[in-house]
């Protein structure tokens, strides 16, 4: 009996060992074969990570190396809520101070959060965003109260368990990520060049909310690629405590930083043309005021500015009408400036030169059913007259001559009616209307700048082309990109767009406009000391609603020195100035400040011209030949 008890004993535990190892058996086929590539899956998420590193944007230079545009490390501070748990009122109180938080709006961030997952499965919320771009001072601030958090508890007495729980919490609660953000130094200096960047939302492969600078405006939008650089990533494994295995890292990509843009604008320059223009603000209170500094020989912009402007580290507390860079965004109808076409043209077709005599009708000319005026009557004036004493009717008369079809030629063959291609966004074309829409007046009123409207830097350019022997230049902003050791990994030369006149009738043309701040010029006040000046005088009635306003202008002045090697040539444009409205009287001083100024710091060569000759330009009566426009007695 006994032996048969102990024989069933012996095949019951058998049986039992045989059932454990049989399920022992499935267990692990399970989960070596039916379940391995999920486990294997979570396996991996466990302890294999993937980081993404961000590049740093690259800075924004002016020609010396001055520092415009820079980004600065910051922090974005993040929470795991999971793991704040219970802990959430200390944690709140040490660190929303910190953060410039409110206790309650931090305490309802920190608020575990359950989910479910694509299963169905619960989960609590392991990561919320805090506060972006936060000092790296104060992220170290934050991370000493977490480390000396008191939860009133006497941690060495309580169980390993709950004493590894506050480690981790006062390590891993709270912690960063790396950020950046976009700094202006120089505060609104070139704000309008600069244009700025903020920070933008977006998601990582991980699926990992980060913000990334991205550029709005100016060169910040436009070389926002070259500026951006590339992001890189690493993929290794970590212990339980989520420590870097450095013997299992698979890929170590470095981030490509972003490149450094090197302009053509000069700080001290920029500076010189926007304290200028604000003097001139406040005298004349018009509704914006512009300059333009360029080298005419190779088409660089040594400065640009717009006055209202505003502060690219605070874009938004700016109304929009101050951030536009106006330069290139608006246009106007250009005024006596735009004879230079007219004339240079018909002195390139040798259709004129600069001693023939055209009849001024005394300050009225009918023609085409409409009246043209001088602002001051004349009778007889030469070609060079004609420009001396900014005569709309001898631009008219000469206009005529040529011919539609050949003045149309010249106002595209200068660039109006096209972008000049500047590295900058919201360049517009102008408005240049085909022949076939001109109307029968349209080729005595465009010679004198009516019927047209350009961009401040078009006019600007053409100018340019006068003073360069007919040659027009594409504008130059950035002179070069480099990596952050200094390495130049792409450089801009000069660009030549065409050969607009000879190189004769360029001459000529700077003969006349040497007249023109003469004291029998409309723009004496922009004559210097030490420098030959040759440019132009503006004043045009503005357009609104395909109507002139009466006593609403745009003053301007358009001038390079010295006249006959130029170095600079200075566009000063106001818009409806206040306190007199003529281009020599508001514009041409501008200039003058500017230049004087300008031509000191880089040195430029006086000329030392003869201020006591008498300029040429008015004709005498009985002078020996006469030119004739379309058959009509000048």
């Amino acid at each position: 009996m006994a032996k048969r008890l102990q024989f069933r004993r012996l095949v019951t535990l058998t049986a039992l060992l045989t059932l454990a190892f049989a399920g022992l058996g499935y267990r692990l086929v399970d989960l070596q074969v039916v379940q391995h590539d999920e486990l294997e899956k979570k396996a991996q998420q466990n302890s294999l990570q993937k980081y993404f590193m961000e590049s740093r944007r690259g800075d924004i230079l002016d020609v010396k190396g001055n520092i415009l545009a820079t980004s600065i490390n910051v922090k974005t501070v993040c929470a795991d809520p999971s793991l704040v748990g219970p802990c959430r009122a200390e944690v709140v109180h040490a660190v929303a101070p910190l953060l410039e938080m409110s206790e309650a709006d931090l305490s309802q961030r920190l608020a575990p959060r359950v989910r479910l997952n694509d299963k169905g499965e619960a989960f609590t919320n392991q990561y919320v965003r805090l506060k972006s771009q936060v000092p790296v001072e104060t992220w170290q601030k934050i991370q000493a109260a977490m480390t000396n958090l008191n939860f009133g508890l006497d941690e060495k007495k309580l169980p390993r368990r709950e004493k590894e729980y506050y480690r981790v919490l006062r390590e891993k609660a709270v912690f960063a990520e790396n950020d950046q953000m976009r700094v202006y130094p120089n505060q609104d200096l070139a704000a309008h060049v600069l244009g700025y960047a903020s920070a933008e939302e977006s998601t990582l492969p991980d699926n990992r909310a980060v913000s990334e600078i991205v550029g709005r405006d100016g060169i910040e939008l436009f070389l926002n690629s070259k500026l951006s650089g590339v992001r890189g990533w690493r993929r290794t494994e970590t212990d339980k405590r989520g420590r870097e295995l450095l013997t299992a890292r698979e890929q170590d990509v470095e981030a490509r930083d972003g490149w450094n843009v090197v302009l053509t604008i000069d700080s001290y320059i920029q500076h010189v043309a926007e304290v200028a223009l604000a003097e001139a603000l406040e005298k004349h209170g018009p509704i914006s005021i512009t300059a333009i500094v360029a080298r005419p020989k190779t088409g660089e912009i040594l400065a640009m500015a717009t006055l209202p402007d505003y502060n690219p580290n605070n874009p938004g507390a700016a109304p929009v009408e101050a951030r536009r860079n106006r330069v290139i965004s608006d246009v106007v109808e250009p005024g006596s400036t735009f004879k230079i076409v007219t004339i240079s043209g018909a002195l390139n077709d040798q259709l004129v030169n600069l001693n023939d005599v055209f009849n001024c009708e005394h300050g009225h000319f009918a023609f085409a059913g409409k009246v043209l005026h001088d602002h001051e009557p004349s009778d007889n004036l030469t070609v060079k007259g004609i420009i001396t004493k900014s005569s709309n009717i001898g631009a008219a008369k000469i206009g005529i001559k040529m011919g539609q079809d050949r003045l149309y030629d010249y106002i595209t063959s200068y660039g109006f009616g096209a972008r000049t291609g500047i590295t900058l966004p919201g360049e517009i074309p102008g408005i240049v209307h085909a022949v076939k829409n001109w109307s029968k007046v349209s080729v005595a009123q465009s010679p004198m700048g009516q019927g047209i409207a350009v961009t401040r830097l078009q006019m600007l350019m053409a100018m340019c082309a006068i003073a360069n022997n007919g040659r027009l230049m594409r504008p130059m902003l950035v002179d070069h990109l480099e990596d952050n050791s200094g390495r130049v990994v792409a450089r801009y030369e000069p660009q030549l767009v065409r050969q607009v006149v000879s190189e004769t009738a360029a001459k000529q043309m700077v003969e006349a406009l040497k007249t023109v701040v003469s004291a029998e010029g409309t723009a004496v006040k922009a004559a210097m000391t030490n420098y030959t000046v040759a440019g132009k005088t503006g004043t045009a009635q503005k357009v609104e609603g395909g109507q002139y306003v009466h006593g609403k202008y745009v003053a301007s002045f358009i001038g390079f020195l010295p006249a006959d090697n130029p170095e600079l040539c200075i566009s000063i444009v106001l818009d409806e100035p206040k306190e007199g409205y003529y281009g020599g009287q508001v514009a041409a001083p501008v200039f003058k400040q500017i230049a004087e100024r300008a031509a000191s710091y880089l040195n430029i060569q006086p000329d030392a011209p003869d201020k006591a000759s008498k300029p040429e330009g008015l004709a005498q009566i009985g002078a020996p030949r006469v030119a004739r426009s379309g058959g009509t007695n000048p």
